[in-house]
């Protein structure tokens, strides 16, 4: 799936956080880290929204499915980047379990674990968002804050 000119995206979110990073350390400074984080949040929303939009518009004849959906998670696991369990697959559902995850890791190594979850965690339900409002996400744990594995369950219905 992934084009020659593709970065893999653990790469890519390592490449931001080099600059969100320092920038994020600033507003803390200038504003407080609830104001700080509240900026990083909304941004990166409104980014995984945007992203979603565009990986709609790619679509094949235009039409999202939960099956074209569960083919972009590809990217997401490029190069180990996720370990996973999937528990169910089909039209209306994509379950599974990440076991291990490079993201976390690699915030944690950058000392960016306190803000790792604005940068990547919130842009898992958020990009369904963009890419298909039918597509939600119930998400009660995350190796980002402390869990032993990640709990995605993504469901299909047309509206709502």
């Amino acid at each position: 799936m992934k084009k020659s000119t593709e970065v893999p995206v653990l790469l890519k979110r390592r490449l931001q956080a080099e600059v969100i990073g320092p920038i994020h350390a600033e507003m803390v400074a200038a504003l407080g880290k609830e104001q700080a984080d509240a900026i990083l949040d909304a941004a990166v929303r409104k980014a995984a929204i945007a992203e979603g939009k565009s990986f709609a518009a790619k679509a094949p004849e235009g039409k999202t499915s939960m099956a074209d959906f569960i083919k972009l998670y590809q990217l997401w696991t490029a190069d180990g980047a996720l370990e996973v369990e999937v528990l169910e697959t089909n039209d209306t559902t994509f379950s599974f379990d990440v076991t291990r995850c490079r993201y976390a890791e690699t915030y944690r190594e950058m000392g960016l674990a306190d803000i790792g979850h604005l940068m990547s965690c919130n842009r898992d339900g958020t990009f369904c968002q963009g890419y298909d409002p039918d597509i939600t996400l119930v998400r009660d744990h995350t190796i980002m804050a402390g869990a032993p594995r990640c709990t995605f369950r993504y469901s299909y219905g047309k509206g709502g």
